[in-house]
């Protein structure tokens, strides 16, 4: 027996002023890091490596298409990925500093 659970949608994104020059410039950015990321490999590739950055390029395209047109549904990968990591150095801060005391 198969059990849905309809979830209700995300409610749209506050507009302020230059989010939609923002909103772009993060839709870029990040398939911009991972295909960096990807060039950074010494090992042959093959076909994975240009396959993949041209899912990249695409990705970065419907990316862009929202931040640009339907920016009151596109949410910021900086700030969702950036809480982590902010985080994870506080914790790890702490951690340095029970340590050494």
């Amino acid at each position: 027996m198969w059990l849905l659970v309809a979830r209700e949608p995300r409610a749209n994104a506050p507009h302020w002023t230059g989010r939609r020059w923002l909103a772009v410039i993060d839709a870029v950015v990040w398939p911009l890091f991972w295909v960096f990321l990807l060039s950074q490999i010494d090992a042959p590739v093959g076909i994975v490596g240009p396959m993949a950055v041209a899912i990249a390029l695409l990705i970065s395209a419907k990316r862009i298409h929202r931040a640009v047109w339907v920016n009151h549904r596109y949410w910021f990968t900086t700030w969702r990925w950036g809480r982590i990591a902010a985080s994870l150095f506080v914790i790890g801060m702490v951690l340095k500093l029970a340590v050494s005391v």
